[in-house]
């Protein structure tokens, strides 16, 4: 029995726009909206710790650094486990932006260093040992990205991001 219709290959545009881009139309939808609601306790408008010290113990002001080129913030902890998903492509973007990274209750200062250098982890980094700064900051879910520019927040995100999406993120901040 031959069937009067054709079944759409997945070569085809057709099937592309049929079959595939309501998927991904709703992922992104629920993927905005899940970064919405974690958001939601999160500070908005001006960065509210501007002054940091990091490893090293070199000061950096996150409002002064972001008047130039955006600033990606990375809250992280080394126990997180979607955090090495999120990590290698922060490490990659450090190559070409700037970034800042908190490491959320992860141990002491030579205990971050050595997993930094074991990871071969080039961006700097801020050890909230206790994490009272992810506290300030409002943060609630590792890891989170906090995109900030000309000293404010342009956008949060949190959990396991893309390449092309954080890209975006700091293309358009």
């Amino acid at each position: 029995m031959n069937s009067s219709k054709k079944k759409t290959s997945w070569k085809q545009p057709r099937f592309w726009l049929r079959e595939v881009l309501p998927y991904i139309a709703l992922f992104v939808a629920i993927s905005f909206a899940v970064d919405l609601w974690r958001s939601q306790d999160m500070p908005s408008g001006n960065v509210p710790i501007q002054q940091l010290s990091t490893l090293d113990g070199q000061e950096i002001n996150l409002a002064e650094i972001s008047q130039d080129q955006p600033v990606l913030a990375y809250f992280w902890a080394t126990w997180c486990g979607a955090c090495k998903f999120v990590t290698p492509t922060v490490n990659w973007l450090s190559e070409d932006y700037q970034v800042v990274s908190v490491a959320i209750t992860s141990g002491d200062t030579a205990r971050v260093k050595r997993y930094l250098a074991a990871h071969e982890l080039a961006f700097e980094t801020i050890n909230d040992e206790s994490g009272t700064l992810a506290n300030a900051w409002g943060i609630q879910a590792t890891p989170t990205i906090v995109i900030i520019s000309d000293g404010k927040i342009k956008s949060i995100t949190t959990g396991i991001s893309s390449p092309p999406g954080l890209l975006a993120r700091l293309w358009f901040s």
